[in-house]
């Protein structure tokens, strides 16, 4: 497994080199379970984003993105109207995709739909985390039985930009699964968290 050298001396996964935000976004968030609802809505937009495009163009935009999608308060973002998809076309600081951006408000409102199903995304995006059996080796794949799930569940609700690629993506981040690779340094800690964390219901 291809992995680098940190300025700490310690291995990293071999993408979080690219620059010192990648590396800082895998050593305190990449695979680390996450619950927040906004966190999730977040991280499946910008990976719907990130379609065709590198995760380090995200990351870099980010911030822009958050301010452009009211902090990805997703029952704001549902609000949201053609005035905005103007606005937000305007907007030099994120990717300026029309069916992207239409997809995240689109998705807003089935993400307050879905809160109000299952009592929260978190609980929702929870149900589809892998059993240990059905888990590839660390980043030795691009999508899973897990994530072409879930890529089903949500196009079966209307939502846009979640192909099980997209799925995975996010699955990854969100500690749904521990993809760190084999002899990564952030591993081991993200198995202790994932040992420590009790999926919502």
């Amino acid at each position: 497994m291809d992995l680098f050298t940190a300025p700490d001396g310690r291995p990293r996964c071999a993408w979080a080199g690219a620059t010192p935000e990648m590396l800082a976004y895998h050593d305190t968030e990449w695979g680390f379970p996450v619950t927040d609802d906004r966190r999730l809505f977040e991280k499946v937009s910008l990976e719907g984003f990130q379609s065709g495009l590198s995760w380090r163009t995200i990351l870099d935009k980010r911030e822009n993105f958050r301010q452009a999608f009211a902090g990805f308060d997703f029952h704001a973002v549902a609000r949201f109207d053609e005035a905005d998809v103007e606005r937000l076309l305007g907007d030099a600081g994120i990717v300026r995709h029309r069916g992207k951006i239409a997809a995240v408000i689109a998705n807003a409102g089935g993400a307050v739909e879905l809160q109000r199903e299952a009592g929260s995304l978190a609980a929702f995006f929870w149900r589809h985390e892998p059993p240990a059996d059905e888990v590839d080796p660390p980043q030795s794949a691009t999508f899973s039985p897990a994530s072409v799930a879930l890529s089903k569940d949500l196009k079966k609700r209307g939502w846009r930009f979640v192909g099980p690629t997209t799925a995975f993506a996010f699955m990854q981040a969100m500690g749904l699964g521990n993809d760190h690779a084999a002899g990564c340094a952030l591993r081991p800690a993200v198995a202790e968290a994932r040992r420590g964390f009790t999926p919502p219901k």
